[in-house]
């Protein structure tokens, strides 16, 4: 493990498909394929690619909100899998998860105080006469106030209600955070906000996150590791920089070039991927991506699936033109 927070390993998720009144297995969706990194402490591993290629349902894996297909998931050396129910109830101390709908990720009927609280009652970590105080603490920790305790969701703004589903998060002192997709339904003036706020949390609490976007400038901002995944598979790993001033996988580098460039006059040259992704419940022999890679397409690529190779600095890249 080194000093891994967390390390998932050749992690599976399939979901069956039914058919008839006796709703009889037909085929399985794969939408989690073999996927394995780590997170140190402290750090943040972006996780990166179009809708429906296996983000959110890694995430909610680790979260034990799925149960995986096979594989292991370890958190501080110990494989969540195999934890039993107390276990788990100690895990959910220190493993948080931050939602992408602000709104709907809050209970409408209750007050800040009781949304932010709750986990502190549950967990029963502090004492009734503390727990007010430690909710305005940490309000204040994510730019809200203490006069804000008895409003309800509906009446924040979004980037307010996305501060209170962060403070939620915060209660327990977690040491990894979720992020799944936290600023997409945001303003980008908003965006930019929350995104500081949470770069300030992660120094000020020594925070490691797992963030989830399909926003590569965000990606860029906030990670020290990105991964990037198309049709439920990693198909390239290393560190931000490498990813961003070096990518080597064809789909990694289309997506780094719909990126837009802020500079007048820069040239922009677009790589545009041709065809519709195909579906997670019939994937495409051999590479996942040959069906619409144009520029690099080989041979082989129609019957050889390539796996993870490094190809030095820790770089990873799933394609024959390495292998």
């Amino acid at each position: 493990m080194g000093d891994a927070l967390l390390k998932v390993n050749n992690l599976k998720k399939y979901f069956p498909v039914t058919k008839g009144i006796f709703q009889k297995i037909t085929g399985h969706i794969k939408a989690v394929e073999s996927v394995s990194f780590q997170i140190n402490s402290g750090k943040t591993l972006g996780l990166v690619g179009e809708s429906g290629c296996g983000k959110t349902t890694t995430g909610n894996l680790i979260m034990s909100l799925e149960k995986p297909t096979s594989g292991n998931i370890y958190f501080k050396g110990k494989d969540i899998l195999l934890m039993n129910k107390n276990q788990k109830k100690e895990l959910c101390c220190e493993l948080q998860m931050i939602f992408q709908d602000p709104f709907g990720s809050l209970h409408p009927r209750m007050n800040v105080e009781k949304i932010i609280s709750e986990p502190i009652r549950v967990n029963k970590i502090y004492k009734k006469n503390q727990i007010k105080d430690k909710v305005c603490e940490i309000l204040e920790l994510v730019g809200l106030k203490s006069d804000h305790l008895k409003r309800y969701p509906h009446q924040f703004s979004g980037g307010q209600r996305q501060r209170i589903g962060i403070a939620r998060a915060l209660t327990l002192r977690p040491k990894l955070l979720i992020a799944d997709e936290p600023v997409s339904a945001l303003d980008v003036s908003i965006q930019a906000q929350v995104i500081n706020l949470l770069i300030e949390l992660q120094e000020k609490l020594n925070l490691s996150f797992l963030f989830i976007s399909h926003d590569l400038s965000v990606i860029q901002h906030v990670s020290d590791e990105v991964a990037v995944m198309y049709l439920g598979k990693i198909v390239e790993y290393g560190s931000c920089s490498d990813i961003f001033s070096n990518p080597k996988h064809p789909y990694t580098k289309a997506l780094l070039s719909a990126i837009p460039k802020t500079t007048p006059g820069e040239i922009k040259n677009r790589i545009l991927l041709k065809g519709d992704v195909p579906s997670p419940l019939n994937h495409p022999q051999g590479c996942n991506f040959h069906t619409r890679c144009i520029d690099f397409k080989k041979g082989i690529c129609d019957s050889i699936s390539p796996e993870l190779i490094d190809t030095g600095n820790n770089h990873k890249v799933a394609c024959v033109l390495y292998s």
